[in-house]
C-alpha cells in the first residue's frame, strides 16, 4: 500500500513539475511578446510625433497664405464673408413629429416600421410622458 503511495506521489510531482516547466516558458514567450508590442508603440508613438511636427510645419500660416498666392490664378481662393452664411430660417430642419394620446407606453411587438426616425421621436414622446406621468403621482 506503501509503494502505491509513493509512486502515486512521485507522478503527481512529475505532472507537477511538467506543468510548472510548461508554464514558466509560457510566460516567458508572452513576456517576449509584450516587450516586442512595447517597443512597436514606442516606434510607432515616435512617428507620430514626427507626423504631427510635419502636419504642424506645412500648415503654417505664412505657408499657406504663399501657396494661395501662388495658386490664386488656378484656384480663385477668396476669404469668407459673413453673407456667404445662410440664415436660421432658411435652415431645413425634420417636421415636428405629432404623437397621438392613445400611443402606448411600448411598441407593438410586430408590424413594419416604415420611419424609424419618427418611430424613435414617437418613442421617446411616450417615455417622456410616461415618466412625467409618474412624476405627478
Amino acid at each position: 500500500m506503501r509503494s502505491i503511495l509513493f509512486v502515486l506521489t512521485a507522478l503527481s510531482v512529475m505532472g507537477l513539475a511538467f506543468w510548472a516547466y510548461r508554464e514558466n516558458y509560457a510566460t516567458q514567450a508572452k513576456i517576449t511578446e509584450i516587450d516586442a508590442l512595447r517597443s512597436e508603440i514606442a516606434q510607432l508613438t515616435e512617428s507620430l510625433g514626427v507626423l504631427k511636427a510635419e502636419w504642424a510645419y506645412l500648415n503654417r500660416p505664412d505657408r499657406l497664405r504663399d501657396l494661395v498666392a501662388i495658386n490664386f490664378a488656378r484656384l480663385p481662393l477668396l476669404p469668407m464673408q459673413s453673407d456667404q452664411f445662410a440664415a436660421v430660417d432658411q435652415v431645413d430642419y425634420p417636421p415636428e413629429v405629432v404623437v397621438p394620446e392613445s400611443l402606448p407606453n411600448a411598441m407593438p411587438a410586430r408590424g413594419p416600421v416604415t420611419d424609424p426616425v419618427e418611430t424613435s421621436a414617437a418613442l421617446a414622446g411616450a417615455k417622456v410622458d410616461a415618466a412625467a406621468g409618474a412624476d405627478q403621482e
